[in-house]
């Protein structure tokens, strides 16, 4: 097995958990997605645990070099914390996806430990990121900065749920623009 297919499986995992979560990760789909025999997916991820984690892992990791590649491409924070929602409607363009990480919040209690602690990452990252992009805007006092980005990131997760409901996109124009209004994202 060679690493495109771990690739392709990943990138298959990522978009069942999206549309699905964690119990949406079926080794037989997968592999019929990928166009593999389910036996090879156990030779990259003996376990379904083994590969929740990992496609949560990987979904943090890239949303951290999202959000470090906007702040190298837009230095000004203000404009950051405005593009910030962005990142949550791409998910809500690609077929009516949610989050990974907002999804399998929602199976908290079911999933392994491996995943739980993937998925409390990712909050992790965007809350830190959040922090840091709040504290340089200086909008906030500087004490304050991570309870303000605890509230944008469950705000607009909030948002792309209620949305995704409604397989509205619009919807979740209209509720992000409603916390620009007021002030709780930048205008």
């Amino acid at each position: 097995m060679n690493s495109n297919s771990r690739e392709a499986i990943l990138a298959a995992a990522k978009r069942a958990a999206q549309a699905h979560g964690y119990s949406g990760l079926n080794f037989r789909e997968l592999a019929q997605t990928v166009g593999i025999k389910s036996a090879s997916i156990y030779y990259h991820f003996p376990s379904k645990a083994d590969l929740g984690a990992a496609v949560a892992k990987r979904y943090w990791e890239d949303t951290a070099a999202v959000l470090q590649d906007m702040l190298a491409e837009t230095p000004d924070p203000l404009r950051c914390l405005r593009q910030y929602p962005d990142i949550f409607r791409r998910s809500l363009e690609s077929e009516n996806r949610l989050c990974l990480c907002s999804f399998m919040s929602a199976e908290y209690q079911d999933l392994p430990e491996t995943v739980k602690k993937e998925v409390q990452t990712f909050a992790d990252v965007n809350v830190a990121w959040l922090s840091r992009v709040l504290a340089a805007a200086a909008t906030i006092g500087a004490g304050e900065s991570e309870k303000r980005a605890r509230a944008i990131f469950a705000a607009v997760a909030g948002a792309q749920l209620i949305a995704r409901s409604r397989a509205d996109i619009a919807l979740y124009d209209e509720i992000i623009d409603s916390y620009r209004v007021a002030g709780l994202l930048t205008a």
